[in-house]
C-alpha cells in the first residue's frame, strides 16, 4: 500500500515498474479525484444531479422493466431504446441502413443497346474487360453454338426491319454475354457474318447467314429483344438450350392478327387518311374498299410467286380506279382527290424509307444504299399502277382537277381523331403487340397537333414542320423504348403514318399523267423531300436522346464514337 503523503517513504526513489501510471503525481490532492472503482459508470447513465422521467412499460431497458425514478444504476435506460416521443403507428418502414438509403432510378441500368454501341465502335484492343460469363460451363462456352445462335437473333432483327447498328449491337451482346469478348459482327442488307478469334495466336472462326426472306411483325420483334435483355442480364440465368428452345418459340408463334384483320387495317389505314386530307364519310367507305380491293389482289399475286414490285402495281390500281370511276360519275359530294390519296397512304413504304436513311446517316452505307434502292423500286411499283389507271381515266374523259389541293382549316379535332385511327390501323399492319398500340397512336396524334400548329396556323414550311414533328416521334419512341426495354420501331414506325406525303405523290403523278411533266416532278419532289425530312427527323429525335442520356456502363463515361471524322473533305 502506499504510503501516507509527506511521509519518509515518498523520499525514497522507485523504480518504474513500482510506479503506477495512474498514480498522482507529488503535490496533487488525491482526494480531489474520482474514486477508482471496479465498475466504473456507463457513459449512457444519467449523470448525477439529474432525475430520470417515469418510463411505460416497454420503453425501458431490454428486459421491459422501468427502474426506479433518481436511481443512478447502469440499467436507467437502455441505448437502443426508443425515446417516449416514439410511435409505433407512425414510425418509418425501417431504420437507414450503414449503407446509405437506397437510390431511386427509373430504370435497372442502361439498355444494352447503349451498351453495345459504345463498345462496338471501339477497337478490340481497346474494349473494357468482358463481363462476369454466366451462361458459359466449366469447359467453357461452345463456340460454334454461341455463333450460330447469335446468328439467327440477328436474321430475325434484319429480317424484321431494324438498323443495322441495332442488330450488329445485338449480335455482339450475345456473343460477350456468353464470354465471345473478340467478336466482330458484320452486317449487310442480305447478309449476316461473324468472326471470333480466341487469342492473338489461334485462328479466327467464322460463321456467316444469308437473309432470304424479310416479314413485318413487331411482336416477334419485341420477343427477340426481351430474349437479348434476358441473355445480357446478370439477373437472369439463360442457357445456350434455354435460348435455343426461346428462339424456336418465337419464330413458331403465329402472328397476332390474321390476314383479314391486316386487310381491314388497311382499308381503315387508307380510310382515315382521305379523311385526314379534307373527305367525309362517303369518301371514307370509298377510300377504305378500293385499299381492301388492292391488298386482296396483292395477297394473291404474292401467292403466285409474283415479286414485290408487281404486288405494289396492283395494290395501287384499285383505290385510283375508284377515283376516277367517282369523277366519272359526277359526284359533286365526294373529292376523287382524297380517295386516291388513302390509297396511297397505305402503300407508301415509310418503314423501309427510315430505316435506309438510319443506316446512312449511322455509317452503313452499303446496307443503307440497299434500302433506299428497295424503297425507290417500291414506290415506282406504286407510281406505275396509278399512272396506268390516271392514264386511263383521262381517255375515258375524267375531268380530275390537279387544282383542288385540299388544306382544310376548320376540322381541328376531326383531323387529330383522323390520325390516331390511322396510327392504330397502321400499327396492326406492322403486327405491334397490344400493348404498344396506345403508345405509338397517342404519339403519332402529338405528331399530327405539332404539324398543323406549324405548317397549317403557323404557315411554316410543310417540310421543316414535317422534320420537326417527326424529330419529337423519334425522340418519344427512344423514351419509349428505354422505358420498356425493347425496340423503337413499334413505337416509331406507325406514328409517322399521318406525315407520309401521300397527297404530294398523287398530285405529282397527275401531273405527270397530263402531260404536265415539270409540274409533276417539282411535285413529286416535294414528296421525296417531305420523306428525308421524316427518316431524318426520326433519326435525328433519337440521336438526341441518346445525347442528353449518359450511358453508365461506359468506359470513362464515353458515349458511341462516330462512324467518320472529316475535316472539311
Amino acid at each position: 500500500m502506499v504510503a501516507e503523503q509527506g511521509g519518509p517513504e515518498d523520499q525514497k526513489p522507485q523504480s518504474d515498474e513500482a510506479r503506477s501510471a495512474f498514480v498522482p503525481p507529488a503535490g496533487v490532492d488525491r482526494r480531489a479525484s474520482a474514486p477508482d472503482d471496479d465498475h466504473p459508470t456507463s457513459e449512457f447513465a444519467i449523470p448525477a444531479g439529474l432525475t430520470a422521467e417515469p418510463q411505460g412499460p416497454g420503453t425501458g431497458s431490454a428486459s421491459g422493466s422501468a427502474p426506479a425514478p433518481g436511481s443512478g444504476s447502469d440499467t436507467i435506460g437502455s441505448a437502443f431504446a426508443p425515446p417516449r416521443t416514439y410511435s409505433a403507428q407512425h414510425s418509418p418502414p425501417a431504420f437507414t441502413p450503414a449503407h446509405g438509403s437506397p437510390m431511386i432510378r427509373l430504370t435497372k441500368e442502361a439498355p444494352w443497346q447503349d451498351r453495345m454501341r459504345t463498345m462496338l465502335r471501339m477497337p478490340v484492343a481497346e474494349r473494357p474487360a468482358p463481363e462476369p460469363v454466366q451462361k458459359a460451363d466449366e469447359a467453357g462456352p461452345a463456340v460454334p453454338r454461341v455463333l450460330d445462335l447469335t446468328l439467327r437473333i440477328g436474321e430475325l432483327l434484319l429480317a424484321g426491319g431494324e438498323g443495322a447498328e441495332d442488330v450488329e449491337a445485338a449480335m455482339f451482346a450475345v456473343t460477350r454475354s456468353y464470354g465471345l469478348d473478340r467478336s466482330e459482327p458484320t452486317v449487310t442488307f442480305t447478309l449476316l457474318s461473324i468472326s471470333h478469334q480466341p487469342s492473338l495466336v489461334d485462328d479466327p472462326v467464322t460463321a456467316s447467314r444469308t437473309v432470304r426472306r424479310r416479314g413485318t411483325d413487331y411482336t416477334r420483334l419485341a420477343a427477340v429483344f426481351r430474349l437479348i435483355d434476358d441473355i445480357t442480364s446478370e439477373e437472369v440465368e439463360v442457357s445456350l438450350e434455354e435460348a435455343y428452345r426461346r428462339l424456336a418459340e418465337i419464330r413458331r408463334n403465329r402472328h397476332p392478327y390474321s390476314g383479314w384483320v391486316l386487310t381491314l387495317a388497311g382499308g381503315g389505314l387508307a380510310g382515315a387518311a382521305s379523311v385526314l386530307v379534307g373527305g367525309g364519310p362517303l369518301v371514307f367507305v370509298v377510300a377504305a374498299i378500293g385499299a381492301m380491293l388492292g391488298d386482296r389482289l396483292a395477297w394473291l399475286f404474292a401467292g403466285r410467286g409474283l415479286p414485290e414490285f408487281y404486288q405494289f402495281v396492283v395494290a395501287a390500281m384499285p383505290p385510283a380506279a375508284m377515283g376516277v370511276a367517282l369523277t366519272l360519275t359526277h359526284w359533286s359530294d365526294v373529292r376523287p382527290s382524297a380517295v386516291i390519296t388513302g390509297g396511297l397512304f397505305a402503300l407508301l413504304p415509310g418503314r423501309a424509307l427510315v430505316a435506309g436513311v438510319q443506316d446512312g446517316l449511322t455509317g452503313y452505307y452499303i446496307t443503307a444504299a440497299a434500302r433506299l434502292l428497295e424503297v425507290m423500286y417500291l414506290f415506282i411499283g406504286i407510281v406505275v399502277g396509278v399512272l396506268l389507271v390516271l392514264y386511263l381515266g383521262l381517255q375515258l374523259g375524267a375531268q380530275l382537277n390537279p387544282e383542288a389541293r385540299f388544306v382544310p382549316h376548320d376540322r381541328p379535332v376531326v383531323q387529330i381523331l383522323a390520325s390516331m385511327a390511322l396510327c392504330l390501323a397502321f400499327a396492326i399492319l406492322l403486327q405491334q403487340d397490344r400493348s404498344t398500340v396506345l403508345a405509338v397512336t397517342l404519339n403519332g396524334g402529338v405528331a399530327w397537333v405539332i404539324y398543323g400548329a406549324m405548317a397549317r396556323t403557323g404557315n411554316i414550311s410543310p417540310v421543316a414542320a414535317t422534320a420537326t414533328a417527326a424529330g419529337l416521334v423519334g425522340l418519344f419512341g427512344q423514351l419509349f423504348s428505354r422505358y420498356r426495354y425493347t425496340s423503337s420501331l413499334p413505337f416509331i414506325t406507325a406514328a409517322i403514318g399521318p406525315l407520309l406525303p401521300g397527297s404530294a405523290t398523287y398530285f405529282g403523278l397527275l401531273a405527270v399523267a397530263q402531260g404536265r411533266v415539270n409540274t409533276g416532278l417539282a411535285s413529286l419532289s416535294t414528296a421525296v423531300a417531305t420523306a428525308l425530312a421524316i427518316a431524318i427527323g426520326v433519326n435525328l429525335g433519337s440521336e438526341i436522346s441518346r445525347l442528353f442520356m449518359r450511358v453508365p456502363g461506359a468506359v470513362g463515361g464515353a458515349n458511341r464514337r462516330a462512324a467518320k471524322r472529316t475535316r472539311g473533305f
